[in-house]
């Protein structure tokens, strides 16, 4: 039985979170635009590097401007980026995270999924989350406590979702994880189909949506899916690591799934873990 998170107890300044939403989603509504003029218009990744750790143009232009905008409105929170940090410290109450273009390589060759994602976070997990998806047309948008809302429409997950017959996960900076390929097949003899789609942030986002039944992230960097955690946890999903425990941004593996599919979907994690090890 999985230990399932709760809605986080630690209330932060109303004022902060109000301030805070507002600037995130400006950055949010910024970078949906330059996104969708730029994606696959002749936009190239740095030579020689891997298509999974691709890096654009468009991603360093869109730090600049993220962080200049942070900076100057929040100049106590120190901000971190995929593509300037390595990690992400802890040591203040609060910390911005940014991933300008989470699917990097979608992005590059114009395929219409990829995402900018930003995040408030404190110890206990993400306090402000803001997620652009420019294809699509739509800001998603939570803050502790006072919900998740896409373009502004309140989203709630209601009992049934787990029965969506779509399960998302995501490749390692190598290649498959391990397990993978056994947890695939597990899933598809429950009639249920795995997809890999290029974006981590959108991955765990589709499951806030209720668009899928969950999210399996093997790994990931926090500010892959801070901005997308928040909107789970505020649309009323469940947020697990590997072995079941209940926690914001697990350190070990990351499940987000719909109440009433974590335990089955943690079930075919376990299984494929333990068939490969």
């Amino acid at each position: 039985m999985t230990v399932l998170s709760s809605r986080p107890a630690h209330p932060v300044d109303p004022g902060l979170v109000s301030i805070a939403l507002e600037v995130a989603g400006r950055l949010a509504n910024d970078a949906s635009d330059v996104i969708m003029a730029t994606a696959g218009r002749g936009v190239r990744p740095d030579s020689g590097e891997s298509p999974f750790d691709w890096v654009t143009d468009t991603d360093r232009t869109l730090e600049r401007h993220t962080r200049r905008v942070l900076t100057a409105e929040f100049p106590s929170i120190p901000v971190f980026c995929e593509n300037s940090d390595a990690d992400v410290p802890g040591g203040s109450e609060f910390r911005w995270v940014v991933d300008p273009v989470d699917g990097t390589a979608n992005y590059t060759a114009g395929m219409p999924w990829c995402a900018y994602s930003l995040a408030l976070v404190d110890r206990w997990g993400p306090v402000v989350g803001v997620v652009a998806d420019p294809y699509r047309s739509q800001i998603y948008a939570a803050a502790r406590g006072r919900g998740m809302r896409a373009n502004g429409t309140p989203i709630r997950l209601t009992e049934r979702q787990g029965d969506s017959l779509v399960v998302c996960t995501e490749m390692t900076r190598t290649g498959p994880w391990p397990g993978m390929g056994e947890f695939i097949s597990t899933a598809a003899i429950a009639g249920t189909g795995v997809r890999v789609l290029g974006s981590k942030c959108l991955a765990v986002a589709q499951v806030a949506l209720g668009h899928v039944a969950a999210a399996v992230l093997h790994g990931y960097h926090e500010w892959d899916v801070a901005g997308a955690v928040s909107l789970a946890v505020e649309s009323g999903a469940v947020v697990l690591d590997r072995r079941g425990a209940g926690a914001q941004l697990p350190v070990d593996g990351l499940l987000v799934a719909a109440p009433d599919a974590a335990d089955e979907v943690l079930g075919w994690w376990q299984s494929a873990l333990q068939a490969d090890s």
